[in-house]
């Protein structure tokens, strides 16, 4: 993955809605009999053993002089031990060469990098986990230019390749080679898809080519091949199956990349919660990746997995609606048998502090490596101050659990007085609620956590809120804040529509805007912003804005634009 995500074009975003709807079926899927040999079944349980998995991210990928160029400090053994010590058993280790590589016709690797990289990949195998390398930002960077460059860009890769299996053809077999981080040619003009697929398959068969030369362990090492792109599109899956095919190798493994579905991965187009929508999109990507490499003996590896808003913030998702992406993608990834390894860039396990920025999150990825989890249709109660107490019903979904118990702090709650459940419908009752909130104070007022048979807990947030006040505000296209008195509400989405019609702003196929992209809340300095990147793609006029808050209410606010000078009122 790189340091930020380009957006997706419109055109793919269509193909992406019609896809979710249309599930894509391999041309090939009935033509080819599946490989059932030994060899093959052994490499399956290869990859089941390198569940779960990690990614070393935005360090030795880093694109600067050195690894701590994109704000992460170098890597320790300590980190690669921790690392270990959390359950993880394999490691991603990108790594981009570019910067480290001499001048034709040589493209020698600086020995003291391609060692410094060596002492990673030792420190992790000490750790007794399956390590991954590749050649990481080289794709974009100039990998990408080969339709122009062919000769040159062939030569290096295959330059570069060649040192690297020289110098760990004697490495375990725990220690697998990817040939390229999502490989895409268009940053170097390329606009046909086949052309692309071409290339691809000519930088797969030569590194397979030269490692399986190279001697040593390199002989039968598991090599991983990338789609185009990493994506998990039907016409790339079968272009690289093809590939797979061609080599006649039972030591190759597949491999794809997942962010989810985009509009919810983004918190675009309305799309806040893990609705029927984002499930589906897992469905439907994992039968078609199952279909097209598993059940044909060519093991998966989703070698990035995560949200792509987090490249924001990992705020970006509402809690709840991320706990249960989460958890519903490791429960269907392994029931396809396919391993995921996490994206972590090191916002989610400190590289000093050796601790995960949301526990939460980390204890339902852990659970949810040997069990499902329950999870329920939110975590937030929102009681509104002042209105009349009522009993608040939230549905469960236990996934085959039963729910045991129902905790504030160290008391229990008692069944029937303080709540009722019947079937997956949970029910708190408005007397133990009122008590909750009884202090009067805006935001979260207790946490009652959910203990069930299996699995992890689940957190209920009890939130006492009145409606968010906004305040007019002048500002510029630079620089526009509007000030905002949150009253212990969260913000969801906004939409942006000129008063004359028509969508504002960014993307406007959809009236709301990405979250963290146009629009980004801050509850410490109490205002919303409206980012530069929205005002770069809004007409002079006046602008309707309306706010979705999580407790359900909607404020409405108007913006006019004239040249850079913006002025915000309320309505």
């Amino acid at each position: 993955m790189a340091k930020k995500k380009s957006f997706l074009s419109l055109a793919f975003i269509a193909v992406l809605l019609l896809a979710m709807v249309t599930p894509a079926v391999s041309a090939d899927s009935s033509e080819q009999a599946p490989h059932t040999n030994a060899a093959a079944a052994n490499l399956q349980s290869y990859v089941d053993a390198m569940q779960p998995g990690w990614n070393l991210g935005n360090t030795l990928d880093a694109t600067g002089a050195d690894e701590t160029s994109w704000g992460n400090p170098a890597v320790t053994q300590e980190l690669i031990k921790k690392i270990a010590a959390q359950g993880y058993k394999s490691i991603r280790i990108p790594v981009t060469w570019d910067v480290h590589v001499g001048a034709a016709p040589g493209y020698t690797i600086d020995p003291a990098y391609l060692t410094r990289v060596q002492q990673v990949v030792d420190w992790a195998i000490g750790e007794n986990l399956y390590v991954m390398i590749n050649l990481h930002h080289d794709s974009w960077l100039w990998i990408s230019k080969m339709e122009q460059q062919h000769d040159q860009v062939l030569a290096r890769y295959n330059a570069i390749w060649t040192q690297i299996a020289s110098k760990f053809k004697n490495h375990s077999s725990k220690l697998m080679f990817e040939s390229v981080n999502e490989p895409r040619f268009s940053d170097g003009g390329t606009t046909d898809e086949n052309k692309a697929l071409q290339m691809l398959d000519e930088l797969n068969v030569s590194f397979h080519s030269i490692v399986r030369n190279s001697g040593g362990m390199n002989a039968t090492r598991p090599l991983v091949l990338p789609t185009l792109e990493t994506s998990p599109t039907q016409t790339r899956m079968d272009s690289l199956n093809n590939t797979i095919t061609k080599l006649n190798d039972s030591n190759l493994i597949a491999t794809v990349h997942y962010y989810g579905f985009w509009p919810f991965s983004v918190n675009i187009a309305g799309y806040t919660k893990f609705d029927t929508d984002t499930q589906n999109d897992i469905n439907t990507t994992f039968t078609n990746v199952y279909n097209t490499f598993t059940a044909k003996g060519i093991p998966v590896i989703v070698g990035e997995y995560g949200l792509l808003g987090f490249d924001k913030n990992t705020g970006v998702i509402e809690q709840g609606e991320k706990l249960k992406f989460f958890e519903y993608l490791a429960y269907y990834l392994k029931s396809k048998q396919i391993t995921p390894m996490l994206w972590d860039n090191g916002q989610h396990f400190g590289r000093t502090t050796y601790q995960w920025s949301d526990p939460q999150l980390y204890n339902i990825m852990k659970t949810s490596w040997s069990k499902r989890s329950s999870t329920a249709e939110s975590d937030l109660i929102n009681l509104k101050k002042g209105a009349s107490a009522k009993d608040v019903t939230v549905k469960l979904n236990l996934n085959g659990n039963t729910l045991s118990s129902i905790f504030f702090g160290s008391q229990q709650l008692v069944q029937g007085t303080d709540y009722t459940l019947s079937g997956d419908q949970l029910t708190f009752k408005a007397a133990r609620l009122t008590s909750l909130i009884s202090s009067g104070k805006l935001g979260v007022n207790a946490v009652l956590t959910a203990h069930f048979n299996k699995g992890a807990d689940w957190n209920f947030n009890v939130i006492l809120y009145d409606t968010p006040v906004l305040s007019n505000v002048q500002g510029t296209t630079s620089s526009f804040k509007i000030p905002a008195v949150f009253n212990g509400t969260t913000l969801a989405t906004m939409e942006a529509v000129y008063s004359t019609g028509g969508n504002a702003g960014p993307q406007n196929w959809t009236p709301y805007k990405e979250f963290a992209y146009a629009f980004t809340p801050s509850y410490s300095t109490n205002e919303i912003s409206l980012l530069p990147a929205f005002f770069n793609e809004v007409n002079n006029g006046d602008i309707i804005l309306k706010f979705h808050f999580w407790n359900g209410e909607m404020v409405s606010y108007k913006i006019t634009k004239n040249g850079t000078s913006v002025t915000g009122v309320t309505m």
